[in-house]
């Protein structure tokens, strides 16, 4: 028996054992699908098995590439919606044990959503940002990686809402700049693009590595990857932030400071020539 709401129940609510919901023991990846293809297939497939890995999960003999793609792709045919959606598949590890699990065999769940555009389209309605302190990533593996414990972002999106901005971005442990609540983060300085490198505790996007490696066949554009301080941030010609959902976000303020967006919309032009080529 369970107690739920205030009410006493003889059947066990499935979410008593389960790891995910207990301990935030699972790991996950968002796609995005446009006209029956998962964009980014091999990168989102490689970034999951290198979290289950980390996290010390037991990857099952059938989870391929191919399983992977099949299992996401009959979902969103079957709700008509494979011309443009996102699908989650959140990998959590199987019931039972406290800290100490039972097991490391997994389960995995798939849902999906339709999307309004195929190809990506810049947004440049206003979009403020500020930084969220209340909290700190850590330089650490486990922040490059997708998991199911995702309390920063939630409170900092909470914070956003109340205080009016579209975003926050958030510092590690040192106070140096990391991304933002739904994103990498990129600094257009002079002819430099600049994103915080790994090993600052951001996550290891997707997007992040399909923008680096556009923007380097960009003339004009030196790509770097250094640490930035809040300080740098007014001093940036461009702010934008990328996911695989969005693309990328052009961030029009931060706190007195307002950005153009001139290499966000090439490197949108970039990304989108580029998918229309694979």
């Amino acid at each position: 028996m369970i107690n739920f709401n205030g009410n006493i129940a003889q059947e066990e609510n499935m979410l008593t054992q389960n790891r995910a919901f207990l301990y935030g023991d699972g790991v996950f990846e968002t796609v995005k699908i446009i006209n029956n293809k998962i964009l980014f297939l091999e990168d989102h497939y490689f970034r999951l098995m290198a979290s289950m890995r980390v996290v010390r999960m037991e990857i099952p003999m059938n989870f391929t590439m191919e399983y992977f793609e099949e299992q996401i792709l009959n979902l969103v045919q079957q709700k008509n919606i494979a011309s443009s959606a996102r699908a989650r598949i959140t990998v959590f590890r199987n019931d039972g044990g406290l800290y100490l699990p039972k097991t490391n065999e997994v389960s995995f769940l798939i849902h999906a959503t339709p999307l309004d555009n195929t190809l990506y389209a810049l947004n440049t309605a206003e979009y403020e940002v500020d930084l969220y302190k209340d909290f700190y990533v850590t330089k650490q593996l486990l922040s490059s990686i997708k998991t199911t414990n995702k309390m920063i972002n939630v409170t900092g999106s909470i914070f956003a809402h109340e205080n009016g901005l579209a975003n926050c971005i958030l510092l590690n442990d040192t106070k140096n700049v990391v991304e933002a609540l739904q994103g990498n983060l990129f600094m257009i300085l002079g002819k430099k693009l600049i994103t915080p490198p790994i090993s600052e505790g951001c996550l290891n996007g997707i997007m992040r590595k399909q923008i680096l490696a556009l923007a380097k066949k960009v003339e004009g554009i030196e790509v770097v990857e250094e640490i930035i301080s809040p300080f740098d941030l007014q001093k940036a010609d461009e702010l934008f932030l990328t996911n695989v959902i969005t693309g990328i976000q052009p961030i029009s303020k931060y706190r007195k400071k307002e950005f153009t967006s001139n290499r966000a919309h090439l490197l949108v032009q970039k990304l989108n020539e580029s998918i229309s080529e694979n």
